[in-house]
């Protein structure tokens, strides 16, 4: 498309319009440092790798968890699932909005979806863990929107990790935001995460992805693959009937409807975070007290702690300081 098409455009009038449709926060990346920078060097996921055209910026809109299903504090809550699954609907809405709104300006835009995973690199494993196509967490921390806690979450100061969010990919010439180098997460000191998180899947800087997936996507494809497994290995045709009526199917059949339980699962990480002007006014009363804390995960957490005061970090930390930002003496690499 001719320059001469193209209206002037800013970042403040960008991030304005696409809160206007409906996001509650909203930064700019470059396009460039995220190919310089892959959260992953093994699998880059870079926006290069998307669009040869298009890649210039990524915007990013965030928009919050309810706090009302957020107190609910069953993981395999189905009310948090719909709840959540109508947040990230109205999230696409506010991407295809802003979308749809760039190219009536004279800009090309494309949104990648935050849930979706390239298909050529599934081989045959159900369990398998797939990153997204782009990494969203990653692009929103070189948007200046906040950086990465002990188990791999996004962070934000208005709403800790209690959002979702997308990414839209824009060669628009506007000035990008500037990373947020200070970390916000308070480390294996507080903990939070790990001692709340019922698949115990919260490592050292990392996080057990594929035994993540289990719990935060109960009724995903696993969970699919393993039923119609168990309804083609069923002795006769009565087991299989009886299969095929069960709570389990219509688990599988309710959250295929609309995602829940598929693109939505399992939070109690990003519940019960300190980090976020909402957690005190809003959820604290609720939540400070975590069911699933025991001895063995507090004295993992304690192993860390002295792990750290030696100066020992995990590799999975050097590997994503960027995102992760400092912490008290630690330096940037």
């Amino acid at each position: 498309m001719d320059a001469v098409f193209k209206a002037p455009l800013t970042p403040d009038q960008i991030k304005d319009q696409a809160k206007s449709f409906g996001a509650d926060i909203v930064g700019i990346a470059d396009g460039k440092v995220m190919n310089e920078f892959p959260p992953d060097p093994a699998n880059p996921r870079r926006p290069s790798d998307v669009t040869d055209y298009d890649g210039g910026r990524a915007i990013v809109l965030g928009k919050r968890l309810l706090s009302g299903p957020t107190r609910l504090t069953r993981w395999n809550e189905r009310h948090k699932y719909y709840n959540d699954e109508i947040t990230m609907t109205m999230l696409e809405e506010a991407a295809l909005e802003t979308v749809l709104w760039l190219e009536k300006m004279g800009y090309p835009a494309l949104i990648i979806p935050p849930t979706h995973v390239d298909p050529w690199l599934y081989f045959g494993k159900p369990a398998e863990h797939l990153s997204p196509l782009l990494s969203a967490n990653h692009a929103a921390v070189e948007a200046g929107l906040g950086n990465l806690g002990l188990n791999g979450q996004l962070l934000t100061p208005e709403y800790g990790p209690r959002l979702m969010v997308t990414v839209i990919l824009c060669s628009v010439d506007v000035e990008p935001d500037s990373r947020r180098t200070e970390a916000l997460c308070h480390g294996p000191e507080c903990g939070r995460c790990l001692k709340a998180c019922p698949g115990d899947v919260v490592q050292h800087w990392d996080r057990d992805w594929e035994g993540c997936d289990r719990y935060r996507s109960p009724h995903g494809f696993k969970e699919v693959s393993d039923f119609l497994q168990k309804v083609l290995e069923a002795p006769d045709s009565e087991a299989q009937v009886k299969l095929v009526r069960s709570e389990e199917s219509f688990n599988i059949w309710q959250s295929t409807l609309r995602g829940a339980g598929v693109i939505t699962g399992c939070r109690r990480c990003q519940d019960v975070c300190p980090v976020g002007q909402d957690y005190e006014t809003m959820l604290a009363d609720v939540l400070n007290d975590i069911a699933e804390d025991n001895a063995d995960k507090q004295s993992r957490l304690q192993n860390m702690i002295s792990e750290e005061s030696k100066g020992n970090l995990p590799a999975s930390h050097a590997a994503q300081i960027r995102w992760i930002g400092k912490r008290s003496e630690q330096t940037e690499s």
